[in-house]
Parts: structure tokens; C-alpha cells; sequence
């Protein structure tokens, strides 16, 4: 499985897990909603920045995005 598709999935279940919608957690990690769903579908790759900001507001590791179920 690529890594894109790894971090879309784990994105997408911590999000859910926490009962946050794409657009709570763009605006929790100030980024724009759109970006969220985009790398979600593994449309874009997300950088380490975007990572750890997205990992803050879901209060997670940046490392949680990366483990294969």
C-alpha cells in the first residue's frame, strides 16, 4: 500500500474516532477545509508541517498518521 493511501485512511479514522467533521478539523488546525478532504482521498500529499498541525488538532503523534492496520 502506498504511503499516501496509509496517511489518507489513518487521517480520516482519527478524525472520525474523535467526532470531528473535515471542516471542525480545518479550523482546529487552521487550514483550509478543502485541504483536509483532498488528502483524505489521497488527492494531495500532505507535508510534515501540514502533518504535525493536523496531528495537534486531533490530539495525536504526527507518527499516528503512519501505522498500517
Amino acid at each position: 500500500m502506498k504511503l499516501r493511501r496509509i496517511v489518507a485512511q489513518n487521517l480520516k479514522h482519527l478524525r472520525q474516532e474523535k467526532g470531528m467533521s473535515q471542516e471542525e478539523l480545518a479550523d482546529r488546525a487552521e487550514i483550509n477545509r478543502n485541504y483536509v478532504g483532498m488528502v483524505e482521498r489521497s488527492e494531495n500529499a500532505a507535508t510534515v508541517d501540514m502533518l504535525e498541525k493536523l496531528a495537534e488538532a486531533l490530539g495525536a503523534k504526527p507518527v499516528d498518521f503512519f501505522r498500517e492496520e
